[in-house]
Parts: C-alpha cells; structure tokens; sequence
C-alpha cells in the first residue's frame, strides 16, 4: 500500500529536476498525478514513461486560465483532489541590489509567487469539497536567512513563506494544510550540480553538519511526507531540509 493511494496531486514545474522526481514519487506511492511544465516534449516524457496515472499538462503558472485547465485534468481522473505541489520557479543567479534589473525582479516574483498564489486559490474549491488536502509549497533556504545577492529570488522565497503560513491560518478550518519546504545544498541542484574537485567538495561539505550534498530523493521525501496522511496534524511549517547548514 503506498503513501498515496487513491489521491490526486498537481506537481508544477514537474518536466525536470525535483519537480519530475516528485512526480515519479508520487506516481510510485499510488497517487494520480498531473504533471504541468512550459517545457512540453520533457514532460511528455516523463508521464509516457509512468503510465495512465500520470498526465501532463503543458503550463504557465502564471495564467489564472491555464489552472483551470490543470484543475480540470486533475478532476478527469475522478478521485476528486487532494494535493498540490507548488515547485515552478525561476532563478536567475545572483546579483546586488542596484545591479540586478527590475525586469528579473518582477519575472521572478510572478513566477515564483503569483504562480503560487494562482495555484492555492484555484485547488481551493475542490479541495474544501472533498474535506480538505496538502499544498507543500517549495521555496528555499534563501527564503529562511539574508544572503547576499538574493534580491530577486531570495524575497520571491521569504514571499512564498510568508504565504504558506496566511494561507495555513485561513485555510485550517477547511481542512486543507500549507507547508513550504526549504531545500538547500542537493546535489542535483544549484552550485552543487556543477563538476568540481575533491579539494572544493570537501570545503563544501564541511560546512554541512552531515558532511554530504543532499539528494532530489531527500526532498521529495520531505514532499511525500506531507502530502500523505502521516502528517495530517502538520501545517504551517517551514521545512528546512539541508543537512544542518544552517544552524550556524
């Protein structure tokens, strides 16, 4: 028996990278899925590979229009909808304030919190009428602490945060929980997806208690763990997942 058997789930950005493991994850633990991305031939792909429980829905998070298409390919599977994962976003690398452009500032908070945003309000009246559900919300660790060089996507995740727990507080009553998750430090990801020497991985590594990257399976073990009723008593909670990095 899996962790979601007899739910369906919506993964955003679900062609690629930890949003395609979230799907495949999903998928293995029962649940239907619609898989959404811009990226059309990618996530044809992965729903080819995962059979008649999955779908994909090419998506622009942004396009209030476009979910309710998403939300319509969820109901089609006629097992109502029970969760969302909200993992589409953009990152544009790093840059001071003063240099980085208004257009990357705005493109990056649409994206990353009004495609968030569009997606807890459009799953809203399914969810509260099968009696509830999980919307896991991923932002970052740049969304918990001041980096420098984050003005774009370090306030879209503080945002995404922020929504998470307004969004718990409104929502509890219906049944419906709002987690985020903070990923930071995988391996398949970021700075850590790149090749580099022994020499580097080590300082890397020593400044993580566990002494190791993370895995886009540590996540979306995180992610699963929400979704399924295992956490049912949990909502409103940011979910560091980085190895300790930042506890100093």
């Amino acid at each position: 028996m899996g962790m979601l058997d007899g739910k369906t789930v919506i993964v955003t950005g679900g062609a690629q990278g930890m949003g395609r493991r979230h799907v495949e994850r999903c998928v293995a633990e029962g649940a239907f899925v619609v898989a959404t991305d811009l990226q059309a031939a990618a996530g044809d792909a992965v729903v080819r590979a995962l059979g008649d429980r999955a779908t994909f829905v090419q998506h622009d998070v942004t396009d209030p229009t476009g979910w309710d298409t998403v939300v319509a390919a969820a109901l089609a599977f006629g097992a109502g909808l029970h969760g969302l994962v909200n993992n589409a976003a953009v990152y544009s690398g790093t840059k001071p304030i003063g240099e980085e452009s208004f257009e990357t500032f705005e493109r990056t908070m649409r994206v990353n919190v009004h495609g968030a945003w569009w997606g807890i309000t459009k799953v809203l009246e399914p969810m509260r009428s099968g009696g509830g559900g999980s919307i896991v919300n991923i932002s970052s660790i740049a969304g918990t602490t001041g980096m420098p060089g984050f003005s774009s996507y370090g306030t879209s995740k503080w945002a995404v945060r922020g929504l998470t727990k307004i969004c718990a507080a409104d929502l509890g009553p219906a049944g419906i929980r709002v987690n985020s998750v903070h990923p930071g430090g995988i391996a398949e990801t970021g700075m850590y997806s790149t090749p580099v020497t022994d020499q580097d991985k080590e300082q890397r590594y020593n400044a993580v208690p566990l002494r190791r990257a993370g895995s886009v399976d540590d996540v979306s073990s995180l992610v699963l763990f929400l979704l399924s009723d295992s956490s049912s008593y949990i909502t409103g909670i940011e979910h560091v997942i980085d190895g300790g990095s930042s506890l100093s």
